[in-house]
């Protein structure tokens, strides 16, 4: 990889917390010089949140150090006039400016799209925010956990008895970043063909429910609700996860070959001549006979045994592992996905972050540098 896709790129990040912080993580793995515009004295909420209290008394909180590497910060107080000076001249060399405030705050600070586009023509200028920047809920506030809510993601996590659950991780934050990227990198890419930046409004809500999926589609489509299912695929079955002689496996075996080619390795051939389970359709309908039947068969095997028998055979079938397990597998090892940097503070300690699991010319996309301290680079200003 010579050079990576958009090396020369300058965004300013004004975000805070994930969604937008994520997004621009994204963008610098990618080759953008990320310039973060933080509050003077305060920065980033994220820098005071994470499970390590010393680390977040030290404004490096675990929540920021995940993503914020390889990033330059510059503190500027927007209602000051030497830093507003300072700022519209960031604008004017910078291609994008990424801010997840509010519906309304950046314009309510004089840096509305219409200032910004006059500043500089070809700024490519994206809000992140929980709803969008018009409609009747554009104003609210929103957190993951609340756009988790309201798009009904909820309400289909867990079991008919548990949910409605939280989805176990910022799964809002995240996709409502990607969107962000991927949006900011077609505007990128548009500009290059009519010399003209564009503003890009992007909703955590709309995002969310547009990467549903079959939960969202099946309804609009077939005008049917999606329920809770546990750990249970509603496409398909055996879809789901089910116990082995020492604990849980996921198995997918969606397709007709791989339901016969599961049976047969579990030695259950039967199971394929029975009419309950004669297809796709049948074997949904009699989903707790056929998983109580297939749950009995693998009771046989341990579950590495069974993801080592089952996927050389075509049949998708994993233990499921735990998060310190899942980052040591050997695959992404591999491909390079975990980095080892050293902290900002000095101290010479290791810090492992990821990347985004995307090689660019076989090579994985890694930071170069560890997250800033804040203010660390606040002589950008002049440049």
């Amino acid at each position: 990889m010579q050079q990576r896709p958009l090396a020369g790129v300058r965004v300013l990040d004004l975000t805070n917390v994930l969604a937008g912080p994520y997004c621009s993580y994204q963008l610098m793995l990618l080759g953008a010089e990320i310039v973060k515009v933080e509050r003077p004295g305060e920065g980033d909420l994220a820098r005071r949140l994470g499970p390590d209290v010393e680390l977040n008394r030290a404004g490096i909180g675990a929540s920021f150090l995940a993503q914020n590497a390889g990033k330059r910060s510059v503190e500027l107080d927007l209602g000051a006039a030497a830093d507003r000076a300072a700022f519209e001249e960031l604008v004017r060399g910078a291609d994008v400016l990424l801010e997840n405030f509010r519906a309304g705050v950046l314009a309510r600070l004089g840096y509305g799209w219409p200032a910004l586009r006059a500043l500089n023509s070809r700024l490519v200028y994206c809000a992140i925010s929980g709803f969008g920047q018009s409609g009747p809920m554009s104003a609210a506030p929103a957190y993951d956990q609340i756009v988790q809510g309201l798009s009904g993601m909820m309400s289909i996590t867990g079991t008919p008895d548990t949910a409605p659950q939280r989805v176990g991780f910022p799964v809002c934050d995240s996709v409502g970043g990607l969107s962000a990227a991927l949006a900011i990198c077609a505007a990128l890419l548009g500009r290059e063909r009519t010399g003209e930046g564009a503003f890009l409004d992007v909703s955590m809500l709309e995002s969310s429910l547009s990467a549903m999926g079959w939960t969202v589609s099946n309804y609009l489509v077939s005008g049917v609700p999606p329920e809770p299912m546990g750990d249970q695929n509603a496409t398909a079955a055996p879809s789901g996860t089910f116990e082995t002689a020492d604990g849980p496996l996921n198995i997918a075996a969606n397709r007709q070959e791989q339901f016969e080619t599961l049976c047969r390795l579990m030695d259950r051939s039967d199971l394929v001549a029975d009419q309950r389970f004669a297809d796709t359709e049948a074997r949904k309908r009699h989903r707790a006979e056929l998983n109580r039947e297939v749950t009995a068969a693998l009771r046989t095997r341990t579950a590495a045994e069974w993801e080592r028998i089952l996927p050389a055979a075509g049949v998708p079938a994993a233990r499921i592992l735990t998060v310190p397990q899942a980052l040591e597998l050997e695959q992404l090892a591999h491909r390079g996905f975990v980095t080892t940097l050293p902290y900002p503070d000095g101290s010479g300690r290791p810090l492992r972050v990821v990347g985004s699991g995307v090689l660019v010319d076989g090579e994985p996309l890694r930071p170069t540098a560890p997250p800033p301290l804040l203010g660390q680079h606040n002589q950008v200003r002049a440049q």
